[in-house]
């Protein structure tokens, strides 16, 4: 058995100054979905989301926006996700088929609690995908994350960096 002796000398690092420690991060994105309102009356009624972007990215043209989306939008965007990229796409917070049923106690789907609960899984899931190098090149997610409305019949492409 050849001897093997573990290299153990520590990695050079330059010393951190205070504008390293306390400036601006060197590459951020924040993404919050907020502000949840529902609008509509009987069957035409659902609830949207605010969904803000900061970043300083250089593969996002915008570098804040702020759009309103509904739960189908986030279906449509991990459909698109699945399809055409190679990222293995988290599910989305569950659809609540039993809070449709009519004649229930509560607001069902409209109850602030589950309005609230769903709320925290979108972001979760938009952070989680937008977080994704490889998602980040997907123009589903552009659209998504930065235009006033989703365009369905787009052609899917790849983002280029500026």
């Amino acid at each position: 058995m050849a001897n093997t002796i573990a290299d153990t000398r520590r990695l050079f690092t330059k010393p951190q100054n205070l504008n390293d420690a306390y400036g601006p991060p060197s590459n951020f994105l924040e993404i919050d979905v907020s502000n949840p309102e529902t609008v509509g009356v009987g069957r035409g009624r659902f609830t949207t989301y605010e969904v803000r972007l900061k970043t300083n990215l250089p593969i996002f043209k915008l570098k804040e926006s702020s759009v309103r989306r509904r739960y189908s939008d986030f279906e449509w965007l991990r459909a698109e996700l699945e399809r055409e990229s190679k990222v293995v796409v988290p599910p989305l917070p569950g659809k609540a088929l039993f809070r449709q049923l009519p004649f229930r106690g509560d607001d069902g789907i409209f109850d602030d609690n589950f309005i609230e609960e769903r709320r925290q899984g979108l972001e979760q899931f938009l952070n989680k995908v937008a977080g994704h190098p490889l998602a980040q090149n997907e123009r589903c997610l552009h659209m998504f994350l930065q235009e006033d409305s989703v365009d369905r019949n787009y052609t899917p492409s790849k983002i280029r960096q500026a």
